[in-house]
């Protein structure tokens, strides 16, 4: 307790109610969670498996959960630390006989779901389904508000609307059949069940008596529901959040919470957390200062002890590929002068496509990066592959794995043949595999229906090594029985790729295997859980290396700092982006600046082009509306011949040392 400031340790200890602690950026805010779980242990004499700790993210969990166990040692066992959907998840495996729940349902991912959504346009409205992604996100929006699929129909003012929500009431129905539910439903249905059944609702609410939320600015409606509904009147809870760094409205994300709580909890105490253990005094006053023109419903100003630092850079540029050039060259520079490592820069974008020009300036000079936001491993052919086979094996009534790998590898059944089958299971109310147990002589051509017999068959006989054995034995003998490797070869531009492609498969089954070891979970619980590990991360990209340049978002940088920084594309229609420009939606995107500026610890570098190319002319660029908003006696220009001889001078003189210091 002694390493917290006054206002960390008041965050702490008071356990008298429901407590909102308004927590800036840098704040130490995990510090604060991680204290007071052992707090609620070590001096309340709160049973650690009392108590839940719920934030956005895996990574976020895990580190949490070691912090507190390296304070608590075995003190922490029992103790729940998981992302909301972890929770959910939970709640309805324990409960999922009273949602109506068969044993090994499955999670579809987005790209399931919007399969899906679109082989029910097809199928229904004859449409070619290119409207799938649009109606997914409309649907994933009801869930979030909580809006069933009888009120969107009911609501419904227009065709558009209409189609919408009657895809929605469909979608619904096969995700029923499919004994499946998607990554929305893992809130939603926990609060449905706690609305309908209080019973049920007070079990649980016996169960967790101290519930601790990170990152609640990010919450949507159904999350603050579930909260609400767990925490009941006992009033123990402790939401660690900060209005100033809600950027995420566009996935259903409602600041608005944190001063809900008020409402809701009227004995609800306010804690502010000011002091920034990360930037200098300057970066702060930027902050603060652009801030301040978003309205505020609860008042606060970052400061720090670590001196006022370097004045903030503006660098203007003639077009973007100058502004590329430009930055590379600054950050060689500057690190030639400062003796510094390539891991202490990053470099921060509003969308992905400005990454194009500063990957290519950074190899064309040598500079090793590493760009956040790669390749999902699990969005990767053949890993969906192998996961579709998986998700066969533990739920026989998965259509949609079923349909994936009907033809994985090539086995002459073709869509007519599988046509016919899923006309046949819709009359028979029965999944594609009960269809295939059912087929009777005439139903299909007969070199069809052998070959979905013998598909079926073999199918069962891996389901019973599996349950036999390990699960994990089960799976290499399927991978021996198609084998997959030889389909990756046939598939692969060359052996290399086939290799590594196949690296992804062994990586994948050595995960499951692990996870049924450690954790002692059966086989659907563990493909379940890398499904779900998955989803909330939606990247398992190659860790980055010991000395990288950072490049990736300003959405991917929220929660992470680095001594120097660099945004770039300060300009109308990047940062404000041109749609939130359209929509009038400027204060989500002052907070996304906000987040940026204050990922900085020593400087913060700022560019912007004069002239673009756009759909294949030049036009020129007007400086983001954001820059006005900084202070000015705090900003430098750069480019137009603004810096003084005596700046040029004292830059040479840094270079000369450092050039020196490199050949000593």
């Amino acid at each position: 307790m002694t390493q917290l400031n006054p206002r960390q340790r008041e965050a702490v200890r008071y356990i008298d109610g429901p407590l909102l602690v308004l927590a800036g950026a840098g704040s130490g805010k995990t510090s604060v969670i991680t204290r007071k779980i052992a707090y609620l242990v070590e001096q309340c004499g709160i049973d650690a498996k009392r108590i839940a700790a719920v934030t956005f993210t895996n990574k976020a969990a895990r580190e949490m959960k070691e912090r507190v166990g390296k304070i608590l040692g075995n003190g922490a066992d029992g103790l729940t630390v998981s992302t909301f959907h972890q929770l959910g998840l939970n709640i309805i495996r324990r409960e999922r006989k009273h949602l109506g729940l068969k044993n090994g349902f499955s999670i579809f991912d987005g790209e399931d779901s919007k399969n899906l959504i679109k082989d029910l346009l097809i199928q229904e409205h004859g449409s070619d389904g290119d409207q799938a992604g649009t109606i997914q996100q409309r649907i994933s929006n009801w869930k979030n508000d909580r809006v069933l699929p009888e009120e969107a129909v009911a609501a419904a003012t227009s065709p558009a609307d209409m189609l919408c929500a009657q895809a929605y009431l469909r979608y619904r129905r096969a995700l029923k059949a499919y004994n499946a539910l998607d990554f929305d439903d893992l809130i939603l249905l926990p609060t449905i069940l706690f609305e309908h059944q209080p019973e049920i609702l007070e079990k649980w609410q016996n169960q967790l008596h101290y519930l601790l939320v990170d990152e609640y600015q990010d919450t949507n409606s159904s999350q603050y529901l579930l909260v609400r509904q767990i925490v009941g009147l006992r009033g123990g809870l402790t939401v660690v959040g900060d209005d100033d760094q809600s950027i995420y409205a566009w996935r259903g994300a409602r600041p608005e919470n944190l001063s809900l709580l008020q409402e809701d909890f009227p004995a609800l105490k306010i804690v502010k957390l000011e002091q920034n253990y990360r930037s200098t005094s300057r970066i702060l006053k930027a902050a603060n200062t652009l801030i301040a023109n978003n309205e505020h419903v609860f008042e606060k100003q970052l400061w720090s002890e670590l001196g006022m630092g370097d004045p903030l850079r503006v660098m203007r540029c003639a077009n973007e590929q100058d502004e590329a050039d430009q930055v590379v060259a600054e950050i060689q520079d500057h690190k030639l002068r400062k003796r510094t490592r390539y891991g202490d820069y990053a470099i921060l974008y509003r969308g992905n496509h400005q990454s194009r020009l500063i990957e290519l300036a950074l190899q064309q000079n040598g500079v090793p990066y590493h760009l956040s936001g790669g390749t999902s491993f699990f969005a990767r052919n053949e890993v969906k592959d192998i996961m579709a086979y998986l998700r066969l094996l533990v739920n026989a009534d998965d259509d949609n794995a079923f349909l994936r790998i009907a033809n994985v590898p090539r086995r002459k059944l073709g869509a007519s043949t599988l046509e016919a089958l899923g006309e046949f299971a819709n009359e028979q109310h029965v999944s594609l595999s009960g269809a295939c147990e059912r087929l009777s002589e005439g139903v299909l051509p007969e070199a069809g229906l052998k070959r979905l017999r013998e598909f079926h068959h073999w199918l069962e006989q891996i389901r019973r090594i599996s349950a036999e054995k390990s699960g994990a034995d089960g799976i290499r003998q399927l991978l021996r029985d198609i084998d997959y490797e030889d389909w990756l070869l046939q598939l692969s531009s060359s052996e290399d790729v086939a290799e590594r492609r196949m690296g992804n498969v062994y990586f994948l089954v050595d995960s499951i295997d692990r996870l049924m070891r450690d954790e002692e979970l059966a086989l659907d619980e563990a493909i379940n859980r890398l499904i779900l590990r998955d989803l909330l991360e939606q990247q398992d990209e190659e860790e980055a290396g010991p000395d990288c340049v950072q490049l990736m978002t300003l959405h991917a940088s929220k929660g992470l700092e680095f001594p120097h920084v660099y945004i770039i594309g300060m300009e109308e229609g990047f940062l404000p982006h041109r749609v939130s420009v359209e929509e009038d939606n400027i204060a989500e995107e002052r907070r996304l600046a906000y987040v940026g500026i204050t990922r900085a610890r020593e400087t913060l570098t700022m560019s912007l082009a004069e002239r673009r190319r756009q759909y294949g002319e030049t036009v020129p660029c007007e400086p983001s509306r954001f820059l006005a908003e900084l202070p000015e006696e705090d900003l430098v220009w750069q480019g137009g011949g603004e810096a003084t001889p005596e700046a040029n001078q004292e830059r040479a003189a840094e270079t000369l040392s450092g050039l020196k210091a490199l050949f000593a």
